[in-house]
């Protein structure tokens, strides 16, 4: 018989009908993929609709997988949003019966592709928000994004760059800098745009960018440090545009439109008020509904370009009608218009000549002969045209600049002077000042805001019908076209105006009239009316774009202390985000200068397209597989050039001001990477690291790393419970201690079984070690393995763990606890077995006991670490307390020092030799050498081992149980308590086998006399039980009488020997390091023949008996410490 899934798609119409658009991402996402059934031979018979389904669930297994997929945050993650699946669908069983596994865990991919295909991300702007706050009306499906090019790239881009700098200071830039150096200046900015929005083409058309502009491409680009603070460096940028335009809007209504309106002498108190009253104006407006700020966002747009419009119709005009707007001279001086009404010293009455208005401001009275200024008597006063027409040579006069210092008086320098050296200025209102120093630097920055804007576009990439086509040519197409304005504009203004009348900033010699209103058509009007809705509709813009900026941020949950401004209105809109805007803006506001206001900006807006540079040169030259924009016109060299531009401009315009940008968005960086959350975007950033962990561990390929460049690379043997919860944790805080955050450290686990049935395991085993890792502070890898048996797994994380020459060098493993009450000896055996793995690994090798008494990281220790150097093992044994005294913890405790000298070594001298090592060391130690006197073996030494080995003798012969073997041993412990009063007398023949000096070897003969001896008794026992015929695992007479035996043999004179030796070293330790704070001493070999295992523990058991806190340390075979620099 056989097996067919019968599956019956519903096609787009059918789902259509049933209101199930596969278009709308609100709809049901747990539909599945397939209704299975068995038939037989007989006709195919398909289950019913509505029987439960049992294929894959999409959505669910979407919403798993696209946390490793996606970018992690939010809704972005799932990229197939409309994930229901087709209900039907027919299949042979000869096309899918291969693959019927995978159907319960993978979506096919007839099934999957439309959904790829028609993903879109939540869309942007007026129409999202517009069906949030119609809540009382019928929910309608949301509409396929259809704006076009020119409708949502090209004509908001113009709206945003276009603004407040062209109407307001472009005229005095070119004024200030001359025609020459504000050409230069405009093309650097324009340029310096142009390749940032080659750049953002790049990177915003390789792949959907859901909503978010600038900051979700730096962030998926660079990483969530420098999306986070490039992000916020964006967000004040824009808000500090908000105050620039208001503060702009001011300017205008007080200067040019009711200047009446002014309540305070002084200027910036009027702008304070003013713009602080306009703010929440419109900060309320945008709080009501950001659907009336998009709805006359193309009136505001009209407006722009009916101003622009009327500029060169008006410079058109000037060719052969120029505008009459006098200026009145007094020699080269420029007079207020509002000091006279008469440009002259003395005018026609009918009783006569009589003076002017004018003739009172500088001189004591009416008189005509009366005391006046040296200036004015000496010069006379002439009216020229402000605006001579492009007929003119003013070209030709503005060709080059006129800087000027703060509180300077503007002058025409073609005019004829008389210069007088004891003239005084009556009063500030009679001539025109300079308000600021003026520069090629101070203007750039002044300048720069009226280029931003280039985001508009990407910042729409929602509504776009296809923004990866849209965004680039409308980008583009608007950067071309106010680039054009700008420098066709200064040209214009240098060719039509007079320089005076350029330099005059608020237009007070030409009557108060804005400067760039004097040159339209038909009407000054036209430019003052369409400046001032510009600037409001341009600071609507910001107040709403900034705080979604900032909710965009919060959502992302990068940086914890924004979470707050994630929250909102109940459709969404972002109301605390809003209010910290505004209360940013209100800080720009209280500066009350435009052109102090417009560099803070300028520094903002420099740094993000900066980095939107950096992020497509880095993955251009990192090639990444996921790079493949569909913009194809970009290059490495272009984006190169962008950012170092950016960086150039950032520093000439103010270079205090760059700085403290860079500081804030290292700060925020520097928080992000401490305290952030972890994000996985597959950033450039990660990629650049791994190209340079790449490249560095290519270079250190060429040999081992040199003795002065020699630091322990931990590897850190941890046991978990059954439960999978970390025995030893304090062993992963000793190696945070150790390290310091320095160097390698692998944490490293072995689970007993298989990787295909105990996957899930190891997982949940990764994430505890993980978890412990980070609450000890550790900074490293942690690797879990599976083996069939421990010893092995243990065994290959030595040998492979790391990569190249980044492998460890150095184990850390625990002491193995009650080994000897353990009724299974693989504990003790596998200890063992790591220590002979890890010599033949010649890796260093450090075993720590009573680990769970060691400090944790929060304790300060006071007292001594003992080092107890018996014999040489390249310096590890100094090396590991220096480093460790790098630690807070240990960072009090004094070094000393202790060896072992013999009855013929020179004890003074060793030590003098020891103190001259440790100064070319630079090591600060106290230096003690023990004297070991030769000794007869006591009576203690000779039972201990004799009970050592009776023990081992008896469970090797005798297989007893548990309960028997605790009775056994409890049996020989209460002999030797007994037998340890009584006086041990050995043989005369024996006491010459016994040399007198003490060695801690393991010589060949004793091995293979060893290995004869344990075969000859296995074979006897052998023998005995095939005699007997018996299976049984209790106790036979001849085992008995073995048993009689043990307790008269007598012990052997190796192990007699190294006994001794761990008893006198442990007496001479215990004297002189019972109170110290950590006792490091070397840890002898473990035993080539594995038959003496177990002693070879009971001798480390005694070495180490009444010290609470050890370290026992056996080098890898190298030196690693060096007298030389």
């Amino acid at each position: 018989m056989s097996v067919r899934f019968v599956v019956t798609p519903s096609s787009v119409s059918d789902d259509k009908e049933e209101g199930n658009d596969p278009t709308d991402r609100h709809e049901d996402q747990d539909s599945a993929v397939a209704d299975r059934s068995e038939v037989g031979n007989g006709p195919e018979v398909s289950a019913p609709r509505n029987a439960p389904e049992k294929g894959f669930h999409f959505a669910d297994h979407m919403n798993e997988e696209s946390k490793l997929l996606g970018d992690g945050a939010g809704d972005e993650d799932v990229v197939f949003i409309n994930n229901e699946v087709a209900k039907k669908k027919h299949y042979n069983d000869k096309h899918l019966a291969l693959f019927e596994e995978e159907l319960d865990t993978r979506p096919m991919v007839s099934s999957a592709i439309n959904r790829l295909a028609n993903y879109t991300n939540l869309p942007q702007g007026a129409r999202e928000h517009e069906a949030e706050e119609s809540l009382e009306t019928k929910k309608k499906p949301t509409k396929t994004p259809s704006m076009g090019t020119f409708m949502g790239v090209y004509l908001p881009c113009l709206q945003n760059i276009l603004g407040v700098i062209l109407f307001l200071r472009l005229a005095w830039i070119v004024g200030a800098a001359g025609i020459l150096e504000s050409f230069c200046m405009v093309l650097l900015c324009c340029c310096c745009t142009m390749l940032t929005a080659i750049s953002m083409s790049a990177v915003a058309t390789n792949g959907v960018v859901p909503a978010g502009g600038a900051y979700y491409m730096i962030s998926r680009a660079l990483g969530p440090e420098f999306g986070g603070a490039v992000g916020l460096c964006f967000y004040l940028g824009t808000t500090f545009a908000a105050s620039m335009y208001i503060l702009g809007a001011v300017e205008i209504l007080l200067s040019y439109v009711v200047p009446e309106a002014a309540i305070f002498d002084d200027m910036l108190h009027n702008m304070r008020l003013y713009g602080t009253a306009f703010l929440l104006v419109m900060a309320l407006v945008v709080f009501v509904g950001v659907k009336y700020v998009n709805k006359f966002a193309m009136v505001f747009l009209a407006c722009v370009i009916l101003s622009i419009i009327s500029i060169y119709v008006g410079v058109i005009k000037s060719a052969f009608s120029p505008p009459e707007f006098p200026v009145c001279l007094l020699g080269n001086r420029v007079i207020a218009s509002s000091a006279f009404t008469t440009c002259a010293k003395t005018m026609q009455s009918a009783n006569g000549t009589v003076a002017s208005d004018l003739w009172l401001r500088f001189c004591d009275s009416k008189l005509l002969n009366s005391s006046c200024d040296p200036f004015f008597a000496a010069n006379n006063v002439t009216e020229i045209s402000g605006i001579p027409g492009l007929g003119s040579n003013s070209i030709s006069e503005n060709m080059f600049n006129k800087y000027k210092t703060k509180g300077e008086i503007i002058e025409d320098m073609g005019a004829n002077v008389i210069t007088v050296k004891d003239s005084h200025v009556p009063d500030d209102n009679s001539y025109i000042y300079t308000d600021i120093t003026t520069n090629f630097m101070v203007l750039i920055g002044i300048f720069f805001p009226s280029v931003t804007g280039i985001m508009a576009g990407s910042n729409r990439s929602g509504d776009l019908k296809d923004a990866q086509k849209s965004i680039p040519t409308g980008t583009i197409m608007a950067i071309v076209t106010t680039s054009f304005i700008y420098l066709s504009c200064v040209i214009l203004f240098g060719a039509c105006v007079e320089t005076v009348v350029l330099l005059d900033k608020l237009g007070v010699a030409v009557n108060g009239n804005l400067v760039v209103g004097t040159i339209s058509w038909p009407s000054p009007w036209v430019i003052v009316v369409g400046s001032f809705f510009s600037t409001i509709g341009a600071g609507l813009q910001s107040l709403t774009g900034a705080p979604r900026l900032l909710q965009a941020i919060a959502k992302d949950g990068i940086i914890p202390f924004l979470q707050v401004f994630g929250h909102g209105k109940v459709n969404g809109e972002p109301t605390w985000a809003l209010l910290l805007t505004a209360s940013i803006t209100e800080m720009g506001i209280l500066i009350a200068s435009l052109d102090m206001v417009a560099p803070i900006l300028s520094m903002f807006f420099l740094m993000c397209y900066m980095f939107v540079n950096l992020a497509c040169a880095l993955q251009t030259l990192l090639r990444t597989p996921n790079w493949r924009p569909r913009f194809k016109y970009y290059h490495w060299t272009l984006s190169f050039l962008g950012m170092i531009l950016c960086l150039t401009l950032m520093f000439l315009s103010s270079w205090y001001y760059a700085i403290v940008a860079m500081v804030i968005a290292g700060i925020i960086y520097k928080y992000i990477e401490y305290r952030g959350a972890e994000k996985e975007w597959g950033d450039g950033i990660r990629g650049l690291s791994l190209s340079a962990a790449r490249y560095s561990l290519l270079r250190l390929e060429d040999g081992p790393p040199h003795t002065k460049n020699w630091r322990p690379q931990l590897l850190v043997l941890l046991k978990l419970h059954d439960d999978l919860s970390v025995k030893n944790p304090r062993l992963l805080t000793f190696a945070s201690q150790l390290k310091a955050g320095k160097g390698l450290t692998i944490v490293g686990s072995v689970i007993e079984g298989n990787i295909v049935t105990n996957y899930g395991e190891v997982q949940a085993a990764e994430q505890t070690v993980r978890s412990a890792m980070n609450s000890e502070k550790v900074k490293g890898f942690y690797q879990v393995l599976t083996a069939n048996d421990i010893r092995e797994g243990l065994s290959n994380l030595v040998q492979l763990c790391g990569l190249g020459v980044m492998k460890p060098n150095t184990v850390l493993l625990g002491w193995p606890y009650g080994w000897r009450q353990s009724p299974d000896p693989r504990s003790w055996k596998t200890f063992i077995e790591t220590v002979r793995i890890t010599t033949a690994a010649h890796n260093a090798l450090m075993v720590a006991k009573n680990i769970s008494l060691f400090p944790s990281n929060t304790e300060r220790l006071e007292g001594t670490i003992d080092i107890w150097w018996i014999v040489h093992d390249g310096g590890l044994l100094m090396l590991l307390p220096f480093l460790i005294r790098q630690h807070k913890v240990w960072k009090k405790c004094q070094m000393r020092i202790f060896t072992v000298a013999q009855m013929e070594d020179n004890s003074i001298q060793m030590k003098k030799d020891l103190v001259t090592f440790l100064y070319h060391l630079r090591f600060e130690a106290d230096v003690e050498v023990v004297e070991m006197q030769d000794s007869d073996i006591s009576a203690y030494t000779y039972e201990r081992t004799l009970m050592m080995e009776q023990r081992s003798e008896m469970l090797e012969k005798m297989r007893l149980s548990k309960a028997e073997q605790q009775r056994e041993v409890q049996m020989l412990k209460d002999r030797f308590v007994a037998s340890r009063s009584e006086s041990v007398q050995l043989e005369e023949d024996e006491i010459d086998m016994i040399p007198s000096r003490v060695h801690m070897t393991w010589t060949k003969e004793k091995y293979l006399a060893e290995m004869a001896r344990r075969k000859a008794e296995e074979l006897e026992e052998e023998t005995g039980d095939l005699d007997q015929g018996s299976t049984s695992t209790r106790p036979s007479a001849k085992n008995l009488h073995g048993f009689g035996d043990l307790l008269t043999i007598q012990p052997d004179h190796s192990n007699v020997r190294r006994m001794h030796t761990a008893v006198r070293l442990n007496e001479v330790i215990v004297s002189r390091s019972h109170d110290a704070r950590l006792v490091l001493l070397n840890m002898p070999g473990a035993p080539k023949n594995s038959s003496a295992d177990e002693n070879y523990m009971e001798f480390l058991e005694v070495l180490t008996e009444g010290l609470e806190k050890v370290l026992l340390v056996r080098g890898g075979g190298r030196e690693v410490i060096t007298i030389y620099s």
